[in-house]
């Protein structure tokens, strides 16, 4: 799979990620946890992405990025940043691999080329981008999108 979306304010950015967040809920059949890793520069939506993406999945809980704690947990919706990870152990000592070994998890990580050797396969990578200080351009691939 392989989409792109552009947006031009945060607004627009949250619908996209509303959208992707029903596609997601649609896919009953998966065999563990739906996980999308982000990528892209600082300040380029993805945790704007996020509060859209996590309002689509019914959460009515504000959605922070957890730079300093490095996860956060609403519900089945995992959050993870590793903007301040140094090591994939941090992760694993959050409990990562049991959290993404569940399928009714759904499992978000920002920066996660960080922390790419332990990112599944199956997982769907988003990059940000900014074309200008307002737009954006989101692309969406099943595989690596670095």
């Amino acid at each position: 799979m392989i989409a792109e979306f552009f947006t031009s304010s945060a607004s627009g950015t949250q619908k996209t990620g509303a959208i992707l967040a029903e596609e997601v809920v649609k896919n009953k059949s998966r065999r563990q946890a739906a996980l999308m890793a982000l990528v892209g520069d600082l300040g380029g939506g993805k945790t704007t992405f996020l509060q859209g993406f996590a309002r689509g999945l019914g959460i009515k809980e504000k959605v922070l990025s957890p730079t300093f704690i490095i996860m956060r947990r609403l519900g089945n919706f995992y959050h993870f940043d590793c903007y301040r990870v140094q090591k994939t152990k941090e992760l694993l000592g959050l409990g990562f691999k049991k959290i993404i070994t569940n399928p009714k998890n759904i499992v978000a990580i920002e920066w996660a080329d960080k922390v790419k050797k332990i990112i599944p396969q199956n997982a769907i990578w988003l990059r940000f981008e900014f074309i200008d200080k307002n737009k954006r351009k989101i692309v969406v691939k099943s595989k690596d999108a670095r």
